[in-house]
C-alpha cells in the first residue's frame, strides 16, 4: 500500500504519494502445503513450544522480538500465541482459530491447539486420504460431543452450587496450571477461594462494588451528599488536536486553536457542575486545567480509567459513556452511586464506588513478588473468573488430570467398532479407512492427555474407566501399584485388581465404567465443561480445515 504523507515546501502545501523503490513482486503460489517441508517442520516446531508448556509441570517459554522489546515469560496460550509471530500464512491460520476460541472461553488453548496439531501429524504420517480422513473426523467429533452432554457421560461432573468445593476446585485447577504464577501450595488455594468468593459475590447482592485508582485531590475527610450523580466520558479529555479523528482541518492563521479546544472543554465542565455531577470519569486523559476547575468546583475527577474497566462501570452506575466533547451532554447518560469511601491495600490506596441497588460488580486485587509473576497471576484469575462464569450457563466441569481425553479415546474405539460397515458406507469409505481413522482421531485424544508429562515418567491408562494415570520415571515394575496411587483426576485408586497399559499402545477395545461416586472422594482436577468442549470442536475443525488447504497465494509485497 502506498504511503500518502503531507510535505511543506516555501510555505506552500502539497500531497505527495512515495513511489515504490523497486517493481512489484509476484505473488507465490504453494501448493498441497502439508506437502512442504519448510511448513511441516514449523507445525513441528509450534507443537513443541505448546505442549512443552502443557499442564501444572509445563516448562516456561520467553518471548522476545527480534529487534528488542519487551520479554515475555509464560506458559499460557493466550500470551504465547499472540507473542509468537510466523510469516507462514498457514501456520497463522491455526493460530488464529485457537485465539479466537481463547478469546470467547479463555480456557483449554494449549488443549485445542495440541490436540489440533497431533491429529494434522497423525493423519500426515499415515495413508488415510484427508477428504476421507476429515469425514471420519467430523463423525467421531459429533459421536464426542454427544457423549459429553448425556446424563450419563462417565467423565463429567454435575456441580453443586449449594457447594463451593467444586468450584474451588475448578478454579484451582485453572491458577495451578500455570507455573509461571510461582504459588506455594497454600496460596494456590487462598487465591483460588478468593477467585470464587469473587466470582459468588458477581450475582447480585447488596455489598459488592468496584474500585478504582485513588485519585487526587481527595481525602478522607470529604463529606459528600448521597447519592453521587456520574458523568463517563469515553473519548479523550486531553485537547489534543489529534484526538478529534481523522479528516483535515482548516484553520485561520490568527486562531490560536489549542484556545478554542480549552474553551470548549471548560464549556462541558460547566454543565456538568450545573448539573449537579459530583464524579467525572474519563477513560483517557483529562486536560490539567479541566481537571482543576471540575476540582474547585468540588467534583471527583478520575482519569485514565482504561477500556477493562468501562463496561462493569457502566453496569455499576447506569451511566452512558459519552464519546464526544463537541455537543452537550444529554440528561440520560448521567449515572448515580450510592456512595463512595477510601480502601488501603498494602501501599495501594483505592476508591470504592458503592451501588446504587443491587450491583453484580465485584473487585479483586492481586498483588505477587515480582512484575512477570503477577502478569500471569492477573491472566490465570481472569480465566479463572470467566471458566467460573460459564458454569453459570451449563453448571458441568470434566474430569482433568487427561482422563476425559483417555476416557473419550476408550469410548470412541469401542463405540465406533460396532457398526463398521454401515458407518463406512455413510462416510463413503472403505471399513479399512475408517477404522485407521478411528485410530488416529483415538491416538491424537491420548498424545494431549500424555502431553501433561513433562519429568520422564510414562502415561498410562486402566482398562476399567479409562482414566489416565502417571508413572514416574524412577518407579520400579514390582511396586507400580503403589506408585501411581490416584488416576490424574484424582477420583479413582489404584488396586490389585486394575490392570493398566501404556498409553499409545494397541488394547482392545472395551466400554469405559462410570465411576461410581463416592461422595467423600472428590476429583482433585477439574476442566471447564463448556470451555474443553468448544476446545475439542475447534482442534478438530481446524485440523480438517489445515488438511482441505490445496494452495496458499501469498502477496509478496
Amino acid at each position: 500500500m502506498p504511503y500518502v504523507g503531507i510535505v511543506y515546501l516555501n510555505n506552500v502545501k502539497s500531497a505527495s504519494v512515495m513511489s515504490r523503490v523497486s517493481k512489484k513482486s509476484p505473488s507465490v503460489c504453494t501448493d498441497m502445503p502439508l506437502d512442504n517441508t519448510d511448513i511441516c517442520s514449523k507445525l513441528q516446531l509450534l507443537k513443541q513450544i505448546l505442549t512443552s508448556c502443557f499442564g501444572p509441570t509445563g516448562r516456561l517459554k520467553q518471548v522476545h522480538n527480534n529487534i528488542g522489546g519487551h520479554v515475555v515469560t509464560t506458559s499460557a496460550s493466550s500470551v504465547l500465541l499472540s507473542s509468537v509471530s510466523s510469516s507462514q500464512s498457514f501456520i497463522n491460520l491455526i493460530k488464529t482459530s485457537i485465539l479466537n476460541h481463547v478469546s470467547r472461553f479463555s480456557d483449554c488453548g494449549l488443549f485445542a491447539a495440541i490436540l489440533c496439531l497431533s491429529l494434522i501429524e497423525q493423519i500426515k504420517k499415515s495413508a488415510l486420504r484427508e477428504s476421507v480422513a476429515i469425514r471420519v473426523n467430523n463423525y467421531l467429533l459429533a459421536l464426542c460431543t454427544s457423549y459429553l452432554q448425556r446424563e450419563d457421560c462417565g467423565c463429567r461432573v454435575k456441580l453443586d452450587f449449594c457447594s463451593t468445593q467444586n468450584l474451588i476446585t475448578l478454579a484451582r485447577s485453572v491458577i495451578s496450571s500455570k507455573p509461571a504464577c510461582v504459588l506455594t501450595e497454600p496460596e494456590t488455594l487462598h487465591i483460588s477461594k478468593l477467585a470464587v468468593q469473587a466470582f459468588l459475590l458477581t450475582v447480585p447482592c447488596s455489598s459488592p462494588g468496584l474500585l478504582v485508582e485513588m485519585p487526587d485531590g481527595l481525602s478522607e475527610e470529604d463529606n459528600l451528599l448521597n447519592p453521587l450523580s456520574v458523568v463517563l466520558f469515553s473519548a479523550s479529555l486531553a485537547g489534543d488536536i489529534s484526538e478529534l479523528g481523522d479528516g483535515v482541518i482548516e484553520a485561520h492563521s490568527d486562531v490560536d486553536t489549542d484556545s478554542q479546544i480549552l474553551g470548549q472543554l471548560l464549556e462541558l465542565g460547566r454543565q456538568v457542575i450545573n448539573d449537579e455531577v459530583k464524579l467525572f470519569v474519563c477513560q483517557k486523559v483529562i486536560h490539567p486545567v479541566l481537571q482543576q476547575y471540575l476540582r474547585s468546583h468540588g467534583v471527583i475527577v478520575v482519569e485514565r480509567l482504561g477500556i477493562a474497566l468501562m463496561e462493569p462501570l457502566t453496569q455499576l452506575t447506569g451511566a452512558q459513556p459519552v464519546a464526544t466533547l463537541h455537543t452537550t451532554i444529554p440528561p440520560k447518560t448521567y449515572g448515580k452511586v450510592r456512595d463512595l469511601c477510601i480502601k488501603h491495600f498494602g501501599s495501594k490506596t483505592m476508591l470504592h464506588l458503592l451501588p446504587l441497588g443491587e450491583s453484580a460488580i465485584c473487585t479483586m486485587i492481586l498483588c505477587h513478588r515480582n512484575q512477570t509473576m503477577l502478569n500471569e497471576l492477573k491472566v490465570v484469575c481472569q480465566t479463572a473468573e470467566h471458566v467460573l462464569r460459564l458454569t453459570l450457563r451449563e453448571p458441568f466441569a470434566l474430569v482433568g488430570g487427561g482422563c476425559t481425553e483417555t476416557h473419550l479415546a476408550a469410548y470412541v474405539r469401542h463405540k465406533s467398532k460396532s457398526e463398521v460397515p454401515e458407518t463406512a458406507s455413510v462416510l463413503m469409505c472403505s471399513q479399512t479407512e475408517y477404522l485407521l481413522g478411528v485410530e488416529l482421531f483415538c491416538c491424537a485424544l491420548e498424545s494431549a492427555a500424555g502431553a501433561l508429562e513433562h519429568d520422564g515418567g510414562s502415561s498410562l491408562i486402566d482398562l476399567t474407566h479409562a482414566h489416565r494415570w502417571m508413572l514416574p520415571a524412577d518407579a520400579i515394575k514390582e511396586t507400580m501399584e503403589d506408585s501411581l496411587g490416584f488416576c490424574g483426576c484424582g477420583l479413582v485408586q489404584s488396586s490389585p485388581s486394575k490392570k493398566w497399559t501404556y498409553l499409545n499402545t494397541k488394547y482392545s477395545d472395551f466400554c469405559p465404567s462410570p465411576v461410581f461416586r463416592d461422595t467423600r472422594v472428590q476429583p482433585h482436577v477439574l476442566d471447564s465443561f463448556t470451555a474443553k468442549l468448544s476446545a475439542l470442536q475447534v482442534a478438530i475443525e481446524t485440523a480438517n480445515l489445515a488438511l482441505d488447504v490445496k494452495y496458499i497465494i501469498q502477496d509478496m509485497n
